[in-house]
């Protein structure tokens, strides 16, 4: 559950009574189904276990007792040359907090032993939020706006949340920052949870050899999260309790990068080349998959006039394929096409059992459909830095020293330097955050896997009547026939997607400003033009840009990203089984670029490539949409289809 504002704000370091007498410390049972709803859980962060029955009493009971062992100091870094008025002047700085320091120490006369059963804290949380929520409640609930301030070191007056002051919180912030995720939910409840600890959590300072460990926990019973803190050796009186900001992390540079954010670094000098990863690296992502691949299989031949079985579980195939040579059954072991919703594992045993039945998928197309390996395969079509029809984007789990050496290199040039982070796995926008400031995109990748791309600084733009010049994006639907040879075709309808707000490069918190997916928010306006409507509208803005003129660029830019994605053996590639076939839809935006010789042409930028994409709109508007497409992939028989020819 998220809490705005922790609205039971308790003083840091003490303790709460208890609500209810509670069971005996010795009830086992108590213990076990403990152990058994939170034990992964506890085990996954390294909470011995030795704890564990004095945690849950602290838990059952909401125990804060951090202040009867630990306490907060302030120490101010002093130079012995500076004069009194200057170090005055300092003083009175707007952010005084930059220049003081909290240590938390051990108060308590007899220390602390790290095998003390009672040898475990809770930290309450000061503010739980979701990135996209951050804005608007430090705006609308009380207090939370100056408690942020003061616990940051920043300076705030008056009542009224100001502009300036919620800036000031939302860049600070991310020194501050905790992240967990929930296991279970849908896809929006599992987006990451950021956290800010009280006071007293917040206080605690980075070693590199820490005095204690720290991990995110999430209380069942009460579904409340804290975070729990524990000795890693004993402590005497006066010792400073430290964590490791950049836990579990062993490379020295990579160190280095996650602790920018409170140790500034010059990366400067560190190559930003991102070559292809080595061929470990997709077999790594093979097996992690967990796909078993097919075994050689002749093309399957059917007659012409074969009336193909289906077994299906999408929806929209069941009700709007039509064509009478496709007929579904219930029984997924007489089907000649399995059409599923979900991903196909295992290929070998299909490959052995059932060589003649078609799939609408292919091995190893998560190459193509997660952003991380996109960027990887594209970069055989444009080399290191990647070709000019897919953004700058780096790897945050592998490549986040190359990425901040190319932040500060554009930095130090003054080029435009925002960013898009997005998950690798995750479409609809879900999760994505655009941001100028580099501490907060090294603190996401905290949180779940994530790419970070350069965001279309100047992107093409078409003016709505009734909202004025708005980002827009651009899905085709893309057909790949075959691997080997490379078949690929295009639905020749393509669909559009407007942001509901005029486009700037402010207000990076503001979706309906910056991104262009409306359709899953019923409070939401969504802006709809059909393909034939844009097309004489978009001439009409831009008369020096015939649209099949800038489509033919687009098309270009397909074929080089499957080209890319079918020329290597699989893993490196797509798997050349037989018989497979795929849908993908393609999402892009078109940016102004300016070439050598001074013209401004239109750029596509390829965004994302999902696979089974939601087809509500092409069903709706296009009847004989299932029926091209399963005429082209599956009976081999474009003729009279609404597609045109790739590859």
């Amino acid at each position: 559950m998220e809490a705005q504002s922790g609205s039971e704000l308790r003083p840091a370091g003490h303790s709460s009574p208890a609500r209810t007498a509670g069971r005996p410390e010795e009830d086992a049972q108590a213990l076990a189904e403990f152990a058994a709803l939170h034990g992964p859980a506890l085990r996954a962060s390294g909470v011995p276990e030795r704890y564990w029955g004095r945690l849950l009493h602290k838990l059952e009971h909401e125990v804060f007792d951090a202040g009867e062992m630990f306490g907060i100091m302030q120490v101010e870094e002093v130079d012995e040359d500076e004069s009194e008025e200057a170090r005055e002047a300092r003083r009175k700085r707007p952010n005084p907090g930059g220049e003081l320091c909290y240590k938390v120490i051990v108060t308590n006369e007899a220390g602390l032993r790290a095998d003390d059963p009672n040898s475990i804290f809770l930290i309450d949380h000061a503010w739980t939020y979701r990135v996209e929520h951050a804005r608007q409640q430090l705006e609308q609930v009380p207090g939370l706006l100056h408690r942020m301030a003061s616990l940051m070191g920043i300076e705030f007056h008056g009542e009224l949340p100001s502009a300036e002051a919620v800036d000031l919180v939302l860049q600070e912030m991310w020194r501050f920052n905790q992240t967990y995720q929930l296991a279970h939910g849908t896809a929006e409840e599992k987006v990451p949870v950021w956290y800010v600890m009280d006071e007293f959590g917040s206080r605690i300072q980075h070693a590199d050899t820490p005095s204690f460990a720290t991990a995110p926990f999430f209380y069942m019973p009460h579904q409340v999260a804290y975070t729990l803190l524990w000795p890693l050796r004993d402590l005497d009186t006066g010792e400073e309790v430290s964590r490791d900001y950049a836990y579990g992390e062993p490379d020295p540079l990579v160190r280095r990068c996650m602790m920018l954010p409170w140790v500034p670094a010059d990366l400067l000098d560190l190559s930003s080349s991102t070559p292809e990863p080595p061929e470990a690296y997709y077999q790594t992502i093979l097996e992690e998959n967990k796909e078993k691949m097919p075994q050689a299989i002749q093309p399957p031949v059917y007659p012409d006039d074969h009336v193909f079985k289906i077994y299906s579980d999408v929806g929209q195939v069941l009700s709007h394929l039509t064509h009478p040579r496709f007929t579904f059954t219930s029984n997924e072991e007489d089907a000649d096409i399995l059409y599923n919703f979900s991903h196909f594992k295992d290929y070998q045993r299909l490959s052995q059992e059932r060589p003649r039945v078609l799939l609408n998928q292919f091995p190893c197309e998560n190459l193509l459909t997660v952003k991380d390996c996109l960027a990887s395969i594209a970069r055989r079509a444009g080399g290191p830095e990647g070709p000019s029809w897919l953004p700058r984007t780096f790897n945050l789990r592998t490549e986040l020293p190359q990425f901040i050496s190319y932040f500060q290199q554009r930095e130090r040039r003054g080029e435009d330097n925002h960013w898009i982070c997005k998950p690798w796995n995750l479409a609809r926008s879900l999760d994505t955050h655009i941001s100028k400031d580099l501490n907060s995109i090294i603190r996401h990748r905290e949180s779940t896997p994530k790419v970070v791309s350069k965001y279309i600084e100047s992107p093409v733009l078409f003016h709505r009547e009734d909202v004025g010049p708005v980002k827009f994006d651009i899905r085709y639907v893309v057909l790949l026939r075959s691997v080997s040879p490379l078949r690929l075709f295009v639905y020749d309808v393509f669909w559009l997607r407007f942001s509901n707000r005029p486009f700037s490069l402010s207000d990076l918190d503001d979706y309906e400003k910056h991104f262009t997916v409306m359709n899953y928010d019923p409070d939401v306006v969504l802006k709809q033009v059909h393909y034939d409507q844009f097309i004489p509208e978009f001439e009409k803005q831009n008369p020096a840009f015939l649209w099949k003129d800038v489509q033919a660029e687009i098309f270009q830019a397909f074929r080089e990203l499957f080209q890319a994605a079918c020329n290597r053996p699989a893993p490196l590639g797509l798997w050349p089984y037989p018989s497979s076939r795929a849908m993908y839809a393609v999402d892009l935006m078109l940016k102004w670029e300016q070439r050598p010789d001074g013209k401004q042409v239109m750029q596509p930028q390829i965004l994302e490539v999902n696979f089974n994409p939601d087809c509500e709109r092409a069903c709706k508007y296009h009847p004989s949409f299932f029926n091209d497409v399963c005429s082209t992939l599956f009976l081999d028989d474009p003729r009279d289809c609404h597609v045109t020819c790739l590859l």
